[in-house]
């Protein structure tokens, strides 16, 4: 004879109903909508932790509890309005797990053998150039991914039937709004940030006690709330942003895989003016330089084939 768990809402559990399943917080924090901060709070058993309710009721830890409470509700916030935006699975996106597969082996591949190489032909200048290239690439990549993006969608458009361009020209609206949020974060970043150091600059030097206190967190928190929520959505939407480049699927299946094939180029022949061939052999830098960019058209284009085959998916349809 089993005895009932008690219902969430006070009533004892009946028979028929289900047992509830419990999902832990990390995998929770995996999926597009994150639990409310009280249901973080209390945990599994829906009762305040006793470190928890001991975090929140000394004034001497308030330092770290308030900004950790208020940036989670930020992050909440700003990865709802992200994945709004920008879904993990954007209409019109094939998925293939073959294809995922050799994507990540191919990325954890080219990673082990650039690392190789910086360990085994590289110095010290080496590894700075290698860390400079990186924060390049993450601040340029998506202005370049825009730009690829515009390229391909303008040569697809001029491949395209002219039965076929009406219709890509309804379909080009969604993508291009979401180009606009994102870019227009991008753009806001600068601005907020010197507009939080400005307003952080006008509060008075002699303000102190309760009242200097209170004016201090309001300015903080009018400043820099805004700030952070920016810097929250774009860390939360640039993955599936320049994965499937600005929800083009919408537009066209093969247009992400098309978009990546042209940035990825991009980027290696930036980073060869730039700070020229990898570090080692004159050979094997070559055929390292060749091999990122060689191998990411391959499964490009292995994808490309798979849609059409699999999925039907044509260049002029």
């Amino acid at each position: 004879m089993s005895i009932d768990a008690p219902h969430p809402s006070g009533r004892r559990r009946p028979a028929s109903d289900p047992p509830q399943t419990y999902i832990p917080l990390w995998r929770r924090l995996r999926e597009d909508e994150w639990p409310p901060l009280d249901e973080v709070l209390r945990g599994p058993r829906g009762q305040m932790r006793p470190r928890v309710l001991l975090m929140l009721l000394l004034p001497c830890l308030w330092w770290l509890t308030v900004p950790l409470l208020v940036g989670y509700q930020l992050a909440r916030t700003a990865r709802r309005t992200a994945r709004r935006i920008f879904p993990v699975r954007p209409e019109g996106r094939v998925e293939d797990p073959e294809v995922l597969r050799v994507q990540r082996i191919r990325a954890w591949a080219a990673l082990v053998l650039s690392g190789a190489l910086l360990a085994v032909f590289g110095g010290r200048q080496d590894v700075a150039d290698a860390q400079k290239q990186f924060l390049q690439r993450l601040l340029f990549a998506p202005w370049m991914a825009l730009l690829s993006a515009a390229v391909v969608v303008a040569l697809l458009f001029w491949a395209a039937g002219p039965g076929t361009r009406q219709a890509m020209r309804t379909q080009l609206w969604p993508a291009g709004r979401s180009a606009l949020w994102y870019f227009g974060a991008w753009t806001l970043v600068p601005l907020l940030f010197t507009a939080a150091s400005k307003g952080m600059g006008l509060l008075p030097s002699g303000a102190n006690g309760r009242s200097g206190l209170l004016l201090w967190v309001a300015v903080m928190f009018v400043c820099w709330v805004p700030f952070w929520w920016v810097i929250f959505f774009l860390c939360f939407a640039s993955g599936p942003a320049l994965r499937h480049a600005f929800n083009l699927s919408t537009l066209h299946a093969a247009l992400p895989a098309l978009v990546t094939t042209v940035l990825v180029w991009v980027f290696a022949f930036l980073g060869l003016s730039a700070g020229g061939l990898p570090p080692g052999p004159v050979p094997l830098a070559v055929c390292a330089f060749l091999g990122g960019p060689v191998s990411v058209t391959a499964v490009a284009w292995w994808e490309i084939h798979r849609l059409r085959r699999r999925h039907g998916v044509r260049w002029r349809d």
